[in-house]
């Protein structure tokens, strides 16, 4: 349609990939990425549920959610639509409508670098929904926007494709290549905080944790 720009999908990720993180912390995740790839300032606004799956990347004009509403069309079920909305929260981009709509079309969340609206519907819900604010002025419908192009929300560039991992603490995402030396490094890294843990409940906690920390 006119004023949208739709470039083509990313290579689908192997779903046994994704579900090597289904019960890895962002926390731990950023630790074993140097502490680089959270999406500052959002917060959730859905009751419970952790966030994974993959980008389809949504770029729109401050206030407008035409590109949105288009990717909703296009998403297959597992995407994660992030939306750069540049930060602006003048005007909600998602709400109650957009959120049924992604839930009938598999879509596994939402994250907008902008603002929602009915937030009682995400609030009394389990489907992820992550952003920078609320308000209830809705938006526009004209464009321009574009969707599978590399974007930046919350300071972090997020590219289509990239695996995207939401809990309460927030959300991170990194490509599907480095999965496989990450999950082995995040193994680690729970094994090593495991110990620490041990040793605090048996009182034999020496500091060494602390020393060896990264960074």
């Amino acid at each position: 349609m006119p004023g949208i720009t739709h470039n083509p999908p990313p290579p689908a990720v192997d779903p046994d990939l994704l579900a090597a993180f289904q019960d890895v912390a962002t926390a731990t995740i950023s630790d074993c990425l140097d502490r680089m790839p959270v999406l500052l300032g959002l917060r959730a606004f859905h009751r419970h549920g952790r966030l994974l799956g993959t980008a389809f990347t949504v770029q729109v004009r401050a206030g407008d959610n035409l590109a949105i509403h288009q990717a909703l069309e296009q998403a297959r079920r597992g995407d994660v639509i992030v939306v750069d909305g540049g930060g602006d929260t003048s005007r909600a981009l998602v709400g109650d409508v957009m959120k049924a709509i992604a839930e009938s079309r598999g879509v596994a969340g939402f994250v907008v670098d902008g603002a929602v609206r009915d937030t009682d519907a995400f609030a009394e819900s389990d489907f992820p929904c992550y952003a920078r604010a609320a308000i209830p002025r809705g938006p526009f419908k004209t464009g321009p926007g574009a969707t599978n192009l590399p974007v930046s929300i919350g300071g972090w560039t997020v590219n289509p494709g990239d695996v995207v991992v939401g809990d309460a603490d927030g959300v991170v995402t990194f490509p599907p290549a480095l999965a496989p030396g990450l999950i082995e490094a995040v193994h680690a890294q729970v094994a090593r905080e495991n110990e620490v843990l041990a040793q605090i409940r048996a009182g034999r906690y020496d500091g060494r944790y602390a020393r060896e920390a990264k960074g």
